[in-house]
């Protein structure tokens, strides 16, 4: 392994662990030459490709990066973990292999990632739907969120989407 520091070949392996669920190896790497630390990951090559089919009939490589770059712009400014995010791609990557050989319609993965956002945090859910379901006109958009709002929390440390108004002072 290439030290990213000095760019020597020598290192030895300080620490190994599993994570992901055991589909990434983290390896603690020390450079024997400048002795600087740093952290490798070995992650299975998927042998087995999975394609996309989009709205529009055409067909893209499955990328788990454009997932997680679509739920970081959701979550812009907003109080959700990467590892949450990573959590949520790998669950919805989960599924998504589970169900699906050879091709995957972009409104399974839509779905299966809205529902799981949805329950970390609202109005990041409701980012991510407006541009996922390409709402066609503002009462479509509205329709959502007043969905959203409806339900319970599913997680009550996120709060509300929008917080009711303060009651109305009577006038005598």
């Amino acid at each position: 392994m290439q030290c990213p520091f000095c760019g020597q070949d020598s290192d030895k392996v300080v620490d190994s662990r599993s994570s992901e669920g055991g589909r990434v190896v983290r390896r603690r790497r020390q450079c024997l030459a400048c002795e600087r630390r740093f952290t490798t990951y070995e992650r299975i090559e998927d042998t087995v490709r999975i394609t996309v089919v989009k709205k529009d009939g055409s067909r893209v490589p499955y990328d788990r990066n454009k997932i997680l770059a679509g739920l970081q712009a959701a979550c812009y400014k907003r109080p959700v973990s990467e590892g949450e995010l990573r959590k949520i791609v790998d669950a919805a990557e989960e599924e998504i292999f589970r169900r699906w050989e050879k091709e995957v319609p972009s409104s399974f993965i839509g779905d299966i990632v809205s529902r799981r956002l949805r329950a970390v945090d609202q109005v990041a859910y409701v980012r991510f739907a407006s541009v996922y379901r390409a709402f066609q006109d503002v009462g479509a958009f509205l329709d959502e969120v007043a969905e959203v709002m409806k339900t319970p929390d599913d997680a009550p440390e996120q709060g509300r989407l929008f917080d009711p108004p303060p009651p109305m002072a009577r006038k005598s």
